[in-house]
């Protein structure tokens, strides 16, 4: 497989770029090339799946094997089984290598604005790439946010936003706040707990939860709900609707004696934080999993809108040849997520190329 660290400087021709190696940018590189299209990808990594890789040790994938696979290649191993984040990014390389992409890593664009007869992308490593077409797949999770008034904990209290989080022995000993309503922040609230620590979990009472087994999955993928459009009546209602967390995870984290709960936090005093339902003794630690905005700082094209958000209808941009891919909603609640990638692609690709101009697909990829 070319995965290449490129010397710069250097200046690389392509007839479509994909910037981001994830899963959304490899999904797209599979489309393109059984559509017989020149392709390259970049990516600010240093390999192939290290946004998993370098994710918290208990992650977990939210979906099964057999519901997680990307076009052409299923995962290996037992279909019923959620993934580690290590075997998902074991699994991303493997794709790579099987398909023989072009991928050319250590590769962070800095600026990505139009070109004669298409884009310019650079680098900061001094890599420039000239193409017709660009996907970003860069995904929604770029900057990690923490609210306003993390400023007022003082510098004693140790904050670790979750992206930064891998492992209880990190923090300092002493009670920690998780502050969060998602998967993200039941997952590592209970490895903390595991670990003997005292938790206290900022999370909103008023969080929905929802089974995650293989009933669910059948379900779901039978109704066709994970695909639903959000531009179609039930999609965009499921958009609207607070993001469920996976029941079992709430149980189990309820569960433990040493786990306290005090309610979607309010703001801070001194080492504490204050919930909606209670106030923490004096903080050791405090790890935010307080989600992410976007950051397409280096995009000079006119595709953000007010909020720095890309404008695109199914990720296609007003932009002649410029699309998104990997962002949440793009177009279902299923394209954050690893199964939902491939669907995204398939259409995103036939609309930037022509649908006659795909050959030998089969139907549903």
């Amino acid at each position: 497989m070319p995965l290449t660290t490129v010397p710069a400087p250097a200046e690389y021709h392509t007839d479509t770029l994909i910037i981001g190696a994830g899963q959304a940018g490899l999904a797209a590189a599979y489309y393109l090339q059984r559509a017989g299209v020149a392709c390259l990808l970049v990516d600010a990594a240093a390999a192939v799946g290290q946004q998993w890789a370098t994710r918290y040790d208990s992650l977990r994938l939210f979906s099964p094997a057999w519901a997680s696979g990307l076009p052409g290649l299923p995962w290996p191993g037992a279909a019923r089984r959620y993934p580690t984040k290590d075997e998902a990014a074991e699994y991303l390389r493997q794709y790579a290598a099987y398909f023989d992409f072009a991928i050319h890593l250590n590769q962070a664009v800095v600026h990505l604005g139009s070109a004669k007869e298409g884009f310019e992308a650079r680098t900061a490593a001094g890599t420039r790439y000239r193409a017709r077409r660009v996907i970003v797949c860069t995904g929604g999770y770029a900057a990690p946010r923490v609210p306003a008034w993390a400023a007022e904990l003082p510098p004693a209290v140790v904050q670790l936003h979750s992206s930064a989080y891998r492992r209880p022995a990190q923090l300092p000993a002493g009670p920690v706040a998780v502050v969060g309503s998602g998967n993200s922040a039941l997952q590592i609230a209970a490895d903390l707990a595991a670990a003997g620590r005292a938790v206290y979990a900022a999370f909103d009472a008023r969080t929905g939860a929802m089974p995650n087994n293989t009933l669910m999955w059948a379900a779901l993928e039978a109704t066709g709900l994970m695909r639903a459009s959000r531009h179609g009546l039930l999609g965009g209602w499921m958009r609207r609707q607070p993001e469920p967390v996976v029941a079992g995870d709430l149980q189990r984290l309820r569960r433990f004696a040493n786990v306290h709960f005090i309610g979607r936090a309010r703001g801070a005093a001194a080492a504490s934080l204050q919930g909606e339902a209670a106030v923490t003794p004096a903080l050791a630690a405090v790890v935010w999993a307080t989600g992410y905005g976007p950051d397409y700082s280096w995009l000079d094209l006119p595709v953000l809108d007010a909020d720095g958000q890309p404008q695109h209808h199914r990720g296609l941009s007003p932009v002649p040849g410029l699309a998104f891919l990997g962002l949440p909603w793009l177009d279902s609640r299923s394209s954050a997520l690893m199964g939902g990638a491939g669907r995204d692609a398939h259409r995103v690709v036939t609309s930037l190329l022509g649908a006659e101009t795909l050959v030998g697909r089969k139907k549903g990829n």
